[in-house]
Order: structure tokens, then sequence, then C-alpha cells
């Protein structure tokens, strides 16, 4: 355990290690364990505001990455779950969930007779305009503990990690 912070769940988990197994280096596990368990913790964090404008957080996902696109706010289906990381079946289930409440429209693709475009209807886009607000502020809540030098480095590591991780920095 590092000095100068509370114990945490995984310093327990290491301190079983130790006992257990004392000729295992299980530091590896300290780091992802600490980075497993803020994902999972954030989750739920980020699953609240959403939930505030009845959205879950693919729902949100999907919207955010459709407003981001900029105007015509318009997307292949093929870009929207390549950039979500999903299969096109999983798409295809959410698109149709998406359309049924009003926040997407499907519209011939004029380049490729073959295939629709996704589109963010004007009550899709209103939706996620408020929904990203309230986000951000969350998110803003959940780091205020944090100082903004420690903030920065622990962005910069993150990074790092990431880099390190996805390929050709997809």
């Amino acid at each position: 355990m590092k000095t100068g912070k509370r114990p945490d769940a995984v310093d327990n988990i290491l301190a079983q290690w130790r006992r257990e197994r004392p000729d295992l280096d299980a530091s590896p596990m300290g780091p992802i364990g600490r980075v497993r368990r803020c994902a999972a913790l954030l989750q739920r964090r980020l699953d609240e505001t959403f939930a505030e404008f009845g959205m879950s957080s693919w729902e949100f996902d999907v919207l955010a990455t459709l407003r981001r696109a900029g105007e015509p706010h318009c997307l292949a289906p093929t870009a929207l779950f390549s950039a979500l990381m999903i299969t096109s079946g999983t798409m295809t289930h959410r698109l149709q969930k998406l359309e049924a409440g009003g926040w997407i429209t499907r519209l011939p693709n004029p380049d490729d007779a073959r295939s629709l475009l996704v589109q963010l209807t004007d009550a899709g886009l209103a939706q996620i305009d408020r929904a990203v607000e309230a986000h951000i502020e969350n998110e803003r809540r959940i780091l205020a503990p944090i100082g903004a030098e420690d903030l920065a480095a622990l962005d910069a590591h993150l990074a790092q990690l990431l880099a390190a991780l996805e390929p050709d920095g997809a």
C-alpha cells in the first residue's frame, strides 16, 4: 500500500495475493484493478445523469456521435458502429429503438442506393444538446476532488495507456 492514501479495495486484493502467493509479483493488478473499478463506478454515476433524460449510456453515445458529426448530423451505420466499437447487428437493434423513440430517422443514401444514412431528428438534436450539457457538468463534479495539476497528469498517463492499447491510435 502506498503511503499518504486511504487503502482501497484493490489494496485489499493485493494484500490477499501477497499473503497467499508471496512468490507472485501481483503489482500489475494495482493499476489495472483501479482502472476497472473506476470505470465501473464512473459508469454508475454517468448512467444516473443519462436516466434523467430517459436515456441509457448507449443511447447517449449514438446520439452524441451523430451530434459531433456536425450538420446535418448524419452518418452511415458503418461509421456509427465503427466509432462506437459495436457489431453491425447490435447497431441495427439500437437504431430501431432510437427510431421508434423519434430521436433518429433513416434516410436513403444518395451515394449508395443499397444503404441508408442515420440522421438526428429535431427531437433527437434537442435531446442530446440538453443531455450533453448535464453530462459535462456531471463529469466536472466527479473530477472536482482532483486538483488541476493532478488531473492533467492523470489525463496524460491515461492517454499513454490508451495509445499502448489502441491499434493504430484508433
